[in-house]
Formats: structure tokens, sequence, C-alpha cells
């Protein structure tokens, strides 16, 4: 017969204890591996962070910025970057395979380019502006309008294939007015910026861009402007890779918030 020592009941117990030690390493080890293996997922097990790139209209910049900072705070974790150009610019930029999720432009002209070039899908229009004179500050060289008064002084504009540029041809063609401009810019921006400079006596911008410029110019307002009137619209980018994101960021716009930080920079609705 073969005889069984008796297990000693430390022996046991230190059994036990040993077990219990190993499964509770293993635990946090388990945990990091799930984190790990999950998607989009970080050691926390949140999100990670993410950008979304817009590229807007020169004359978006102070309302897209509040806006932007609206969409983060109500999407943590999300940071909103923007590129200000030319309308025509950003066009010519995302053509060229330039990275954007979306697309903001100051008229439909080239809204449409990038439309027939399948480089945006669905566009809505959120927005609409019209044009006015600014001066510097007091209006120096007695400006009153797209009129004779501007015979001789140093008026910039933004250039034909601008937005604010190509409403100005057409505004000043309906007014039957020639001007002699001593420099065209590439974006409505620095046609501000040349006011506000002392550099031009005159300029013609959007009204949301005299109003943005607030005590740097004097704003003069340009008789019937209202024949012309520039449409904003907006769309996803077909290359985007955030395209639920940003159609999030378009709702942002067309919303009751992002449309009173629109009228509060001086855009009109969208018609």
């Amino acid at each position: 017969m073969t005889h069984q020592t008796p297990t000693h009941p430390t022996h046991r117990i230190r059994t036990a204890l040993a077990a219990l030690l190993a499964t509770a390493l293993l635990s946090p080890l388990a945990a990091c591996s799930s984190s790990q293996d999950s998607p989009g997922a970080t050691a926390s097990g949140s999100a990670k962070p993410t950008t979304l790139t817009v590229f807007a209209a020169a004359s978006l910049t102070k309302s897209f910025d509040q806006i932007g900072k609206d969409f983060q705070k109500a999407h943590p974790g999300v940071t909103v970057r923007f590129s200000y150009e030319g309308s025509q610019t950003l066009v010519e930029q995302l053509s060229e395979g330039a990275p954007a999720d979306v697309l903001a432009t100051a008229d439909t002209k080239n809204m449409n380019t990038a439309a027939k070039a399948s480089l945006v899908g669905t566009t809505t229009e959120f927005a609409t502006n019209t044009l006015t004179l600014i001066t510097p500050p007091g209006n120096p060289a007695s400006i009153t309008g797209l009129d004779a008064s501007l015979n001789g002084k140093k008026l910039v504009i933004c250039a034909p294939a601008v937005p604010c540029g190509n409403a100005t041809k057409q505004l000043s063609g309906k007014l039957g007015v020639t001007l002699k401009p001593v420099s065209e810019e590439q974006k409505v921006t620095d046609v501000r910026g040349k006011v506000e400079s002392g550099e031009a006596d005159a300029g013609i911008v959007y009204r949301t861009d005299a109003a943005a410029s607030g005590k740097k110019v004097t704003t003069v307002a340009i008789k019937d402007a209202g024949q012309v009137i520039n449409h904003y619209p907006i769309a996803v980018t077909k290359s985007s890779t955030n395209a639920a994101l940003a159609q999030q960021f378009v709702s942002q716009v067309t919303s009751a918030a992002g449309q009173k930080v629109l009228a509060d920079a001086g855009f009109s609705p969208a018609s």
C-alpha cells in the first residue's frame, strides 16, 4: 500500500496566494492589449485626436474662425485647421492634390469648377455678400463712390479671377464706370491690408471685410451695389478622410448658431 503524505495547510495557503498574485499581474497586461488592439484608441481607451482641414475664402476668416471654435467645443479631440485664400487659389490647390475636408468659396463660379472636376460632393449655399468701398480712416482723398472722385487716386481691387474681382468687374460694368486700379490683389484681405496701411486711397472689398477692419478704415457705400451679389457655397471634398465629420462642420455652418455668427459679421442669408 502506498501512503500519501498529507498537504500541510500552510502550503495550500501559499499556493492560493501565488495564483491570485499571478492573476493580478496578468490582468493589466490583458487590458492594455485590448486597448491597443482597438482601432483609433489610445491607452486610456479614448479616440485619437482628429484634424479637420477647411479651405475657405479669405472673406470668411473672422466668421469661420468663430464657427471653428464652436465646432471644436462640441467635438472634443477635434482640431479645425483653416486655409484662407482667394477661392480660385483654393480650387487650384485642391486640384493639385492638397489635402482638405471642406471647401467654402465666395462665389458659385469657382465651386462649379471644383464640382466639374469631381473635387467636391453636394454643394450648399450658406451666405451672400455685396461690395463696398473702404478708405483710410477719415477718407483723406474724399472718395464718394464709384465715380469721378476716384480719378487720379490710388485704387486697389481684387484680380478678375478672384470672386471679389469678378464682382467688381460686373458692378463697374453695370454702373458704366471705368476703373483704373494701381494694383489687383489675389485675395480680398490683401486689398484691406493696403488700405489699412495707407498704401492705397481706396479699395473695393466685401461689406463684411469693411466690418472686419473696424476703425482701421472708413466705409463709403457704393450706390446700387446690390445689383451684384456673391453667393457663398460649401461642400465636403471627395478626398476627405473624415467625410462624416466634415459634413457635421457643414451642418454647423448652416445651423442657426452658424448663421448668427455669419450675420454678426455682416453676411446676408443664402438667397
